[in-house]
């Protein structure tokens, strides 16, 4: 159902990108928005999990340098059937974590230094095999390419505003119409990825316990990270607010914003699942990262 769901609402932002280049530029412009976006998911396929590592002042770790951390992720990897990603690491008090790649055999595990602080090995176990769902999901590539489509829509939809007024014979819509399409593009676009991003979360924490065994060790780090993270400032993260539907919780200050416009569902709804899921599954068949 999860997959489906997100299969629809991909189709949906490719047809609104499409749907936006026509209504702004006729049949020129479908064609002019259908190469911008060959253009944008190309490069994102090959660099934008090197783009966002940079922009987060990653940095690799290795075993000799973190050993229970590297050595944490070798064996939620195995346990997931996946090739061994790199481990970086985010010099931030805030207690976070991201994963990146374009597929398992380029994929990329991130947490901050207030993750590593604030968890048990418990609690990082089940935020890492949460990062690791993520990686077998594809959903890495997925949420690149749903940022870079609702990007490249948001580029069109300003692009609009220099368009020439004299001959409006390539665009179906009048001065009122491009306006319109200026205002609700970018703002139907971001509620897809949104929509996009919960799906894929919920999909994850249900994955990732079961990489890890124990629902609830990624419920209890799930909460203590939502308590945390409001009161620090994550600065590459503030600065670069797109990227911030990667994240195992949303790193930026939100303030009154509604939740309509947030790229994670409920923290309290994602804990009483996996709660639920821990109740369903008995205490038998729990297993813990290194068995």
């Amino acid at each position: 159902m999860n997959i489906a769901r997100t299969a629809l609402l991909i189709a949906a932002l490719t047809a609104l990108f499409l749907s936006v280049g026509y209504l702004l530029g006729g049949q020129s412009g479908a064609l002019i928005a259908f190469l911008i976006a060959l253009a944008m998911n190309g490069w994102a396929y090959w660099n934008s999990d090197r783009a966002v590592l940079r922009m987060h002042q990653a940095r690799p770790v290795t075993r000799a340098e973190a050993p229970e951390l590297v050595g944490l992720v070798e064996q939620l990897a195995r346990n997931a059937g996946l090739p061994m990603p790199k481990v970086y690491l985010l010099e931030t008090s805030q207690p976070n974590a991201f994963a990146t790649g374009r597929n398992p055999e380029h994929a990329a595990v991130a947490v901050t230094r207030g993750l590593i602080q604030a968890c048990t090995r418990e609690e990082l176990a089940g935020v890492i095999a949460h990062e690791l769902a993520h990686i077998k999901h594809h959903d890495t590539l997925t949420m690149t390419i749903t940022a870079t489509l609702a990007g490249a829509i948001g580029f069109l939809a300003q692009f609009a505003f220099f368009m020439p007024r004299g001959d409006d014979r390539n665009n179906p819509l009048g001065m009122v119409g491009t306006l319109l399409v200026m205002i609700l593009a970018p703002l139907a676009a971001m509620l897809v990825q949104m929509a996009i991003s919960r799906t894929r979360e919920f999909a994850a924490d249900r994955l990732g316990a079961e990489i890890v065994g124990q629902p609830l060790w990624l419920a209890q780090a799930l909460a203590k990270i939502e308590q945390l993270a409001g009161g620090v400032v994550n600065g590459p993260a503030e600065r670069n607010p797109a990227s911030a539907h990667l994240f195992i919780i949303n790193p930026l200050h939100m303030g009154g914003v509604d939740g309509l416009f947030r790229t994670h569902p409920p923290t309290a709804e994602r804990i009483r699942r996996l709660q639920a899921l821990a109740a369903g599954a008995g205490p038998g068949r729990a297993r813990g990262p290194w068995g």
